[in-house]
């Protein structure tokens, strides 16, 4: 009986050692990085409401979407980056598909560039024109996380586009979010070339929505 108290004893001991240094192991964040995660937070939470409740949300339009929380890596400041954007001399049309097998064409209009663990990156942005005529720039990627943690089809970046060639953006993989195709099947998306795969884990942004 007594080695049995022992032996609980020792269990609590060690358990409570645990959760006395898990504080001192976590990462520290500035001030600034503090109030960034908590802002990107705000905009999760704003999302999900949207999603939940505005009646153009693809869980809305779609009866056979059913909506839930959407799902996604701790906000890490370590995946945001600055980068110019480096337009092609001569961009060019090309061809891309959309999930349900049509033949879209878009601008490859520029790329921008990021380093990360020693290694340099690349990602193109493209230049479209929605339905009612207006321009948009957009960048999407596959990475090492595509069709395991995160969406199989890709993730997007939103991109506004500055007047001025020496501004520099920043590109916050920690907004990386899936298309509505991911919710819905009443929605086509355009699917990542090869030449917008990255060779890494961006363990940052949006997850996969059916798990």
């Amino acid at each position: 009986m007594i080695s049995k108290k022992i032996s609980a004893l020792l269990i609590f001991a060690v358990l409570a050692a645990v959760i006395f240094l898990m504080p001192s192991c976590a990462k520290k964040y500035s001030p600034e990085q503090e109030k960034y995660i908590k802002g990107i937070e705000k905009f999760r939470q704003e999302k999900d409401d949207y999603m939940k409740n505005d009646p153009s949300s693809p869980f809305n339009l779609d009866k056979n979407a059913h909506f839930k929380p959407l799902k996604y890596y701790d906000v890490n400041p370590d995946f945001v980056f600055k980068s110019k954007l480096y337009v092609y001399p001569n961009p060019d049309t090309v061809k891309i598909l959309g999930t349900k097998g049509e033949e879209r064409k878009i601008v490859r209009f520029g790329y921008v560039k990021f380093g990360y663990e020693g290694k340099q990156y690349r990602l193109n942005v493209y230049k479209g024109t929605t339905g009612s005529g207006s321009t948009y720039y957009t960048i999407w990627f596959t990475d090492k996380t595509t069709g395991n943690e995160t969406y199989g089809v890709g993730r997007y970046l939103d991109f506004d586009l500055n007047p001025d060639t020496s501004y520099v953006y920043t590109v916050d993989f920690n907004l990386a979010y899936n298309p509505y195709c991911a919710y819905s099947a009443k929605y086509s998306c355009a699917i990542p070339s090869k030449e917008d795969h990255l060779d890494l884990s961006i363990e940052a942004g949006e997850k996969k929505f059916h798990q």
